[in-house]
């Protein structure tokens, strides 16, 4: 088996409910989505064995203890036998998932081998078209294990679009919780949230669902990869 790596490496997770927790990010190719506010480069650099891929791991494992790997994109669930594969040669390491959370079945394929799942909600503004729906069927599968959702929020978010992502979410269960992201500014087209504006739409929120949080991109501050 073939794996198309962008890069390996280890840091500390710098968004959502486990910001500051030492990890090895494994990222791979490509992404079934193209989102207005998307920083990353998903194209393959690499085509290397798994084999490969397990042996980088593990050295890395054995020069710094970590909280989990992190499989990263674009999007992951592109390759589940990787997910897989991975997830039984490194037993008793947690396997944390980063998703656009829009691949239900191929989840499903792989949800018993995954411990955390970090899940975005595409706003419909931001990719052009509604994916509540795909959403929906994710959280449903994802909720089986340690899970919570992000949702970027820039200068153009209206009140509308952020309530109806959070009561799709609620529809799942009140007790998902929500990691607001306040943008990070990558481009000229992109325009900042104000501050008053993301504490009024976590005050929106919190009376939906139980768990709300305001956390940026910490490693964007702190200048690491």
């Amino acid at each position: 088996m073939t794996v198309p790596l962008v890069e390996i490496f280890t840091s500390v997770q710098g968004e959502g409910k486990y910001v500051g927790c030492r990890q090895i990010f494994v990222r791979l190719a490509d992404c079934n989505l193209r989102c207005a506010y998307c920083d990353t480069d998903f194209s393959c650099r690499d085509q290397i064995s798994i084999e490969k891929l397990i042996d980088e791991i593990k050295k890395m494992m054995s020069e710094a203890p970590i909280h989990s790997i992190s499989l990263t994109g674009g999007e992951p669930l592109l390759h589940v036998d990787v997910i897989r594969a991975l997830a039984e040669e490194l037993s008793g390491v947690k396997i944390f998932l980063e998703t656009n959370g829009t691949m239900a079945a191929e989840l499903e394929r792989v949800i018993d081998v995954i411990d955390i799942v970090s899940m975005d909600i595409k706003l419909p503004r931001v990719i052009g078209k509604n994916l509540f729906d795909a959403h929906r069927r994710f959280l449903e599968i994802a909720r089986r294990k340690d899970l919570y959702v992000k949702i970027v929020v820039d200068g153009e978010t209206t009140e509308e679009e952020f309530l109806s992502a959070v009561e799709m979410i609620a529809g799942v269960s009140k007790e998902i919780l929500l990691v607001m992201q306040p943008v990070t500014v990558v481009k000229k087209n992109i325009r900042a949230v104000r501050a008053a504006d993301l504490l009024k739409y976590q005050s929106m929120a919190l009376k939906i669902l139980s768990d709300v949080r305001i956390i940026p991109q910490t490693h964007r501050i702190i200048e690491l990869p």
